[in-house]
């Protein structure tokens, strides 16, 4: 692709960052993100994300159609808004069939709202690691009444130490590939305490369902796990249509349940820029696994066919 290619000399010798979210291209957070990468005049910016809010689809892919990527006007970037998933985003954008080269790293952020213990879900930066590709997911702890969207500005800005620091180590072949990087800045991030290694905990946000007459009743779950003042006045949103004998219901947040000890959240609430690396998946507690030891040889011997 022709209107791909970089042809500033300058900017060739620049390491390329690749940005994407789940939030969707429109979002804030990205905004502020490409605009403080690009300010720095440090790193060539491309921007590969979803067309749309893709929030909490996990790591989901597209796999029975093809996915389209139409080209956006962002200053300083060239940016794509694709029809796919943030797992697809970053897949698409890391395999040279939409841009010429590889970046060197991938960004996954700004988020709106905290990505901490079990609710971690960073498909876009999950997506680079498994593809050897250096990779740090960024989330800010948005609470409604006291953020604002200058607040992802300074979240950026906090963070471009961790990613000049991230490229030096990359340029000198000394950056692990075991692992990838979550961030999470804390609501009051003009007033930060810096950095904090911390390690993922057990923070959940626990989760029901409510019965609703219409899409709007209950207001909208936003990507912080805040609900959206409540309207039951019918809206061009408002597109389920009921038959007779359906029921519609909705996810509520009924409560949250946080680490007493040392982790990413209690971390991130005391105001420190929470800086926490991951792998692909979690490994289960040393109890579990010590129960499951001692349980498994036992198993045929009790339960199978010939013993019953």
């Amino acid at each position: 692709m022709e209107n791909n290619k970089y042809t500033d000399n300058c900017d060739d010798e620049k390491p390329t960052v690749m940005v994407t979210n789940d939030d969707g291209i429109d979002a804030p957070g990205l905004r502020a993100l490409v605009r403080v990468l690009v300010s720095s005049n440090r790193f060539r910016v491309l921007v590969c994300a979803p067309d749309s809010e893709k929030s909490a689809v996990s790591h989901s892919i597209t796999w029975r159609h093809p996915i389209s990527a139409k080209q956006v006007n962002i200053d300083g970037a060239i940016a794509y808004a694709v029809s796919g998933t943030p797992a697809d985003c970053t897949s698409l954008g890391i395999s040279q069939a939409l841009f010429p080269s590889v970046p060197d790293l991938v960004i996954s952020g700004i988020n709106m709202g905290s990505n901490c213990g079990y609710h971690i879900l960073v498909a876009g930066a999950r997506e680079a690691f498994f593809n050897d590709i250096p990779a740090v997911s960024i989330s800010y702890d948005w609470v409604g009444g006291r953020s604002s969207v200058d607040d992802y500005t300074l979240a950026a800005e906090a963070c471009l130490p961790i990613f000049r620091a991230i490229v030096a180590e990359i340029k000198n072949k000394s950056y692990p590939l075991r692992g990838f990087l979550n961030i999470d800045l804390p609501t009051d991030v003009a007033n930060h305490k810096g950095y904090k290694l911390t390690r993922q905990g057990k923070s959940i946000f626990k989760m029901g369902w409510k019965q609703v007459v219409s899409e709007r009743q209950g207001g909208k779950m936003l990507s912080s796990m805040e609900m959206e003042s409540d309207s039951t006045a019918k809206t061009e949103s408002d597109t389920t249509t009921l038959t007779a004998g359906d029921l519609l219901f909705k996810r509520q947040v009924k409560g949250a349940q946080i680490d007493d000890f040392d982790s990413d959240k209690r971390s991130l609430q005391e105001g420190y820029i929470t800086v926490t690396p991951l792998g692909a998946v979690s490994q289960a507690e040393d109890d579990c696994r010590s129960f499951f030891n001692e349980w498994l040889p036992s198993v045929a011997q009790r339960f199978s066919s010939s013993a019953l």
